[in-house]
Formats: structure tokens, sequence, C-alpha cells
């Protein structure tokens, strides 16, 4: 098939934009719950894994520019739930880690992978077959570009 003969439905390209807005849909109304945009959610799963992270090295795993993630980080700051602070060692640098509250929305939020799996149809195995396959096909998008 040539692009000219291919319908929207056949693009990659466009169930992978569609699956994002599903997701995006099925995610919101599970963490205005918690108060949170799905960036926020992000952020916070990423400093769960690993608290006391620099923002550079959080922007870089997340795929966010600066000018994308420091104001994120700035309403996250004044919503209480992450603290940035000028790395000791590299005062070029800045640290964010987590706060109490931003600890204990890890919990909280336990509730919504359960959601998602049985949304997406308790087939924990194919989702992790999918995730990873989606996971190559990033990477080898990135080393084109």
């Amino acid at each position: 098939m040539t692009d000219q003969t291919m319908t929207l439905d056949d693009h990659l390209c466009f169930a992978l934009y569609s699956a994002n807005h599903a997701m995006g849909r099925l995610y919101r109304p599970l963490l205005s719950k918690l108060g949170l945009t799905y960036p926020q959610y992000l952020v916070l799963i990423a400093l769960w894994d690993q608290d006391a992270r620099k923002v550079n090295d959080l922007g870089a795993d997340l795929s966010l520019e600066s000018n994308t993630l420091t104001p994120l980080l700035k309403r996250m700051e004044a919503g209480g739930l992450v603290v940035r602070r000028r790395n000791p060692k590299d005062e070029r640098s800045v640290i964010v880690s987590l706060t109490d509250l931003g600890r204990a929305l890890e919990a909280q939020s336990a509730e919504i992978s359960r959601c998602i799996l049985e949304t997406a149809g308790n087939d924990a195995k194919e989702l992790i077959d999918l995730r990873d396959r989606i996971r190559v096909l990033a990477d080898r998008l990135r080393a084109a570009g």
C-alpha cells in the first residue's frame, strides 16, 4: 500500500494518536479525584521510583523540555507535592524531591492502575507485551530522528 491508498485507520500514527487520546480520557477523571493532571502524575511516578532527582534527568526521562517541566514543577511545588532546591554539588542544577503529601499520593493512586487494567481487558501479560513493543518502536523512531 502507498500513502495515497491508505485510509486514516490504516495508519499506525493514527492508531497511536487515537489510543493516546482514549488513555487520556480514561485517566482524566481518575486523576482529578487526586487533584492531578496527567503530566503531574507522570512526574510523581518518576519520583516515587527515585526521589531526589535532578530536573534535567527528570525531563529526559519524561521527554519534557525544561520550558514545559519548570512551570509544571512550580505548580506542583505550590500545591505542596514537591520541593525544588539547588544541587549543593552543582549550583547550576536543581533537584526536585517529594514532600510527604507527594509520597502519600502513591498509595492513593494504586486504584488508578487497577482501573486502567480492568478497562483494558484485565490481561496484564498482553498489556506488558504491548507496552514493550511500543517502547521498541519509540526507540527506533528516536534513533532515526
